[in-house]
Parts: C-alpha cells; structure tokens; sequence
C-alpha cells in the first residue's frame, strides 16, 4: 500500500467509457487516485508503469475479459485488491470470480455508494493482510534469531558436558594410571563398530560416553585392591566386580550421562549369560555394552602388559572370532571382522598422538586419558 495517499490508487477497467468516468468522479471526490483502461491489454500496459491499490474490472471486455485480466494481475501485483464488475445478476458468477482470486463482485448497473463501501472494505482486507504478511515475516526472523541463540546455548551446554567428562575422567585416571588412553581407544573402536552397525548420532553418543567412563565406577574401589599388583582373592575380585554399579549410580544422577550408565553397569556382561553384575544374556545386554565388550578385547590383547607383550592383530582377530557366541554378540563380531585391520591400527596411532594435554577431540566429546586395568586379575 501506499502511505504516502490519503486514500489509494484505483484503476477502472472497462470498454464503455461512461461507467469508469463516472467511477472515477465519485471515487476522486473521496480522495482516491483513479486512472482509466479501455482494456484488459491496456490496464497491464498502465499498471507496468506504476502499481495500483485497487482494480475494478469489467468482466466481458473484448479481446481479453476480467477473469484473464484477474489472473494476470494476479501474478503480477498480488497485494492488489481486485473487484470485478458484471452485468449478471447473478450470484453464482460473482462467486466464481471470487473463487478465481477477485476480492468481490459488482453487479451492474453500478451503484456508486456501494462501490464507494467495497472498495474500502477491499482496502481494509489487502491492509490485514499485508500486516499479517509482515508479521508472519517478523515471527519468522524472530524465530529464526531464537533458534540461532538456542543453538548457541545449546553448543555452550555440550562444552559443558564435555568439560565434565574430562574432571570425571582426570579423576580416575589419578586412581588408576596403568594403560594409558584405554579409553580413548576402546571409545573410538566402539564408534567405528556402532558406524558400520548403523546405529544413529544420538546412540553414537551415548556409546562414546558410557565406553570412555566405562570404569569410572572405580573411584570407589580401595587402593589395596584397585593398584594390587598380584593376584586377586575372591574376597576382593568381588569388591573389584562392585565398580560397574558404582559407576552406574553415580552417572544415572547426572542428566547427560543417565543413557550412557547402562553401558557402564553392563559393560562386563557375556553374550551367554556368565558375566556380571545382573548375569544378563544375548540381547538383554544393551548393544552399546555388546559392541563395548569386543572393543574392550581388542585394546586389552593388542596392548603391552606388564606380564606379556601385546599381541597381533590377527591373533586378537582370531581370539574375538572364537569367542563368538560366548563372550561376544555373534552379529557384533560378524561387523567388527568385517572392517579393515588398518582401522584399528590407525585409532591406536591416532590417539597415540592425543596424549598428554587434550590436543584433539573424539566424536560426541573432548577427552583426557583414562585407563584401565583389563589383565588377568579381571575379565577383559
């Protein structure tokens, strides 16, 4: 609309001269604008050079008639308000032009105070809705500003979350510094197993989480037993087995964690039902804790003990592989032999590289290194 008109520009529309100049003597004296086209072609000519508010269109002109003119400005100015003048009296006509897009109908012969009453109130319909329009538009922005702060929030929050991880995993690694980014390394095995699984980002982050704090549960653990370089009694390999409900009853308060804790309280299961703490079977263990128990494996036999040398890769390949069914999810290990060996190897050298100060991040979160002891003192 133009503001700067008291009223508004108005074209007419007709190819009978008398009825637009009467039109626009009535319309002028009320303050409109109003220009005359004898035809369809003429007024998209004139409404080319400037816009106009309102059309009123006769409907049967020669050559082009007000239901094509009425498409055309349709397309081509679309916040103007269209009425369409007939010489039907006829209902069903003026509702199908309206259907068509026109704003209302006129019915001939014209009476001027009515047209007057119609033009306004087509007026006062394109206004709402230009200031809909706009303020849908506003919202709109407004909506996208506040999804781009959440957003921001939003990433401050797993800054958090990560910086929370790494007080949790610096904790334990003051405990129990024997194996140096363990954790790390069973966290990226477990990603590269989950991927090829097709497990979605929401379970890939959960997995990262509940492998690296697998055993946060032994900060609980008593020093005697958790830093014992001989071997376990039975007394105390049960004490030790208490880590995994430690470590689960501390993350399930923590809101971020509390998906991951089941990986933490399952972590030492076996696909036939002998591990523990619970003696879980087959796909009662969380697939996080299935795809975890292989990873576990993996980074325990191909690292160096103080009691042996790590072993090879295929040696360990082969050891998984004959565990199938017992220890691990036969489907698990199905993936796990699939992927290429150079993947292990290049995780290890990867975060070989991340040691020391946190130079580097894995998937879902930053990370320190943790560690763990996975000898023959308790099950890998």
């Amino acid at each position: 609309m133009r503001e700067t008109l008291s009223e508004g520009r108005v074209l007419l529309v007709d190819d009978e001269p008398a009825i637009p100049l009467l039109l626009r003597e009535k319309l002028s004296a009320e303050g409109f604008e109003c220009q005359i086209a004898s035809s369809g072609q003429g007024a998209l000519d004139v409404m080319a050079e400037k816009p106009f508010d309102v059309v009123i269109a006769d409907l049967r002109m020669p050559g082009m008639s007000g239901l094509e003119l009425l498409e055309k400005v349709r397309q081509q100015r679309p916040h103007a308000a269209f009425l369409m003048a007939t010489g039907e009296a006829d209902v069903r006509v003026g509702i199908a032009t309206m259907k068509q897009g026109a704003d209302d109908y006129l019915v001939k012969p014209l009476q001027l105070d009515a047209v007057l009453a119609c033009v306004r109130r087509a007026l006062d319909k394109k206004r709402m809705e230009l200031e809909l329009e706009s303020y849908r538009t506003r919202l709109e922005e407004m909506v996208e500003q506040r999804t781009a702060q959440l957003q921001a929030a939003m990433k401050r929050v797993e800054l958090t979350y990560d910086e929370t991880l790494e007080a949790l995993g610096a904790a334990l690694d003051l405990r129990d510094n024997e194996t140096a980014g363990h954790s790390r390394r069973v966290t990226r095995y477990c990603l590269e197993i989950a991927r090829a699984m097709g497990c979605s980002n929401d379970q890939l982050k959960q997995i990262a989480r509940g492998a690296y704090l697998h055993d946060i549960g032994k900060i609980g653990i008593p020093d005697a037993i958790l830093l014992k370089p001989g071997k376990l009694t039975a007394e105390e390999r049960s004490v030790m087995e208490t880590h995994t409900r430690i470590g689960y009853d501390l993350m399930c308060r923590i809101a971020f964690l509390a998906a991951a804790a089941e990986i933490v309280l399952t972590h030492q299961e076996r696909f036939d039902g002998t591990g523990y703490p619970q003696g879980l079977s087959g796909e009662e263990i969380p697939l996080g804790a299935r795809i975890f128990a292989i990873a576990d494996t993996l980074d325990a036999m191909t690292s160096d003990r103080p009691y042996r040398k790590a072993l090879p890769y295929p040696k360990a390949l082969e050891e998984i592989q004959r565990e199938s069914g017992r220890q691990f999810d036969p489907e698990v290990v199905g993936v796990f032999l699939s992927l290429p060996e150079q993947a292990w190897t290049n995780i290890r050298h990867e975060v070989l590289g991340l040691q020391g100060p946190v130079k580097g991040r894995i998937p879902a979160f930053r990370s320190l290194p943790l560690s763990k002891r996975t000898d023959e003192q308790q099950p890998a």
